[in-house]
C-alpha cells in the first residue's frame, strides 16, 4: 500500500476513460442483445482477459496466488451482483435519456459510495473532502435536472438506482481486497477481479440458459464486438481494483467523476449530442470538486 495520491488517481482515471468507452460499446450492442445480452458480455467476455492478467502477474512477480478466508466470500459476492444489477439499470436508463445524462445520473454515487465506505468498511471522509464530494455530485445534479427531458420519472430513477448499486458494488469488492493482506496490492485487486468475474460470467450464463437461450445465441453471433468490449471492460475494471486497493471507495469514485468529461466527449463526437450550457456549467462543479477532492486528500 502506498499513501501517495498519485498511484490511484492515476488508475482512477485511466479506468474511467476505459469505463466510458465501455459503456458506449454496449450501449451500441444493447440494440441488437437488449439490456440483459448486452450486460452479459462485459463479464462473459471480460473473463479471460482478467484471468490472463492474473497469470502473467503471479509469473513475473514469481508470488502464489492468494488464499481467501471466509471474511472475503460475502464480500465478492455482493461487489459482482450489485455490479451485475448495477450495469442493467444503467443500459435500460441509456433507452430512455441521451449518453451523457445517463452518465450523470450514475455519477450521484459518490454520495452514497461515501455512507457505504463509512458505515461498512470505516473508511473515513474527512470536511473537506466531504465538501468536495458535495461540489462535484451537484455538478452532475445540474446537469441532470433539465425541464423538458423526454423519459419522465423512470430514466432517473434508474439511473440513481444504476448508482447505488455501482456505489455497493465499489465497497464489497473493496472490502474484499482488503481481506487479502498477505498479498501484494496489485495481486489482491487483480485475484479479486477474476472472483468477481467468475461469478458474473457464471451466474448470468445459467440463468439465460433456463430462462432465454436466445440471448446466448445472438450474444455468440455478436463475438467480434462483444470480444472488443469485453477486452475494454477487463481493462478498465483492472484499474478500477488497483484504485480500490489504496485509497478510500469515495475518493475513488469522487475523482471517477472526470467520466463526465470523457462521456460529454463521446456523447458530442459519436452520438452527435451537443453539450447545452447548464450541461457545461455542471462541468465546471465536477471539476473544481475533483481539484478540491485532490487538494484535500
Amino acid at each position: 500500500m502506498t499513501d501517495s495520491v498519485w498511484p490511484w488517481a492515476i488508475f482512477t482515471v485511466i479506468a474511467a476513460a476505459a469505463q466510458t468507452a465501455r459503456n458506449a460499446m454496449q450501449r451500441q450492442l444493447t440494440g441488437n442483445l437488449g439490456t440483459v445480452g448486452a450486460t452479459h458480455v462485459r463479464f462473459l467476455f471480460g473473463f479471460p482477459f482478467a484471468l490472463i492478467s492474473l497469470i502473467a502477474i503471479a509469473f513475473i512477480s514469481g508470488s502464489s496466488l492468494p488464499r481467501p478466508g471466509p471474511a472475503f466470500w460475502p464480500w465478492v459476492v455482493v461487489g459482482a451482483l450489485a455490479q451485475v444489477a448495477a450495469t442493467a439499470l444503467m443500459l435500460a436508463a441509456m433507452n430512455d435519456r441521451s449518453f451523457v445524462v445517463t452518465i450523470a445520473y450514475i455519477k450521484t454515487e459518490p454520495v452514497q459510495v461515501a455512507l457505504f465506505g463509512f458505515v461498512l468498511l470505516g473508511d473515513v471522509v474527512t470536511l473537506p473532502m466531504a465538501f468536495a464530494i458535495l461540489i462535484a455530485t451537484t455538478g452532475v445534479i445540474v446537469m441532470s435536472l433539465k425541464p423538458g427531458m423526454p423519459g419522465g420519472l423512470k430514466p432517473t430513477l434508474l439511473g440513481l438506482a444504476a448508482g447505488a448499486m455501482f456505489g455497493l458494488s465499489a465497497t464489497g469488492y473493496r472490502g474484499a481486497i482488503l481481506t487479502l493482506s498477505d498479498a501484494s496490492y496489485v495481486m489482491a485487486a487483480t485475484f479479486t477481479l477474476v472472483v468477481g468475474l467468475f461469478i458474473q460470467s457464471v451466474a448470468p450464463t445459467l440463468y439465460l440458459w433456463l430462462r432465454d437461450r436466445a440471448v446466448l445465441v445472438a450474444i455468440a453471433r455478436a463475438w467480434r464486438p462483444s470480444l472488443l468490449a469485453g477486452l475494454v471492460a477487463a481493462v478498465s475494471s483492472q484499474f478500477w481494483f488497483l484504485a480500490f486497493a489504496l485509497a478510500s471507495v469515495a475518493s475513488v469514485r469522487t475523482l471517477a467523476l472526470v467520466e463526465v468529461l470523457f462521456a460529454q466527449a463521446i456523447s458530442r463526437f459519436v452520438f452527435g449530442q451537443p453539450t447545452s450550457t447548464r450541461e457545461g456549467a455542471g462541468i465546471m462543479l465536477v471539476v473544481i470538486g475533483v481539484a478540491l477532492l485532490m487538494w484535500s486528500y
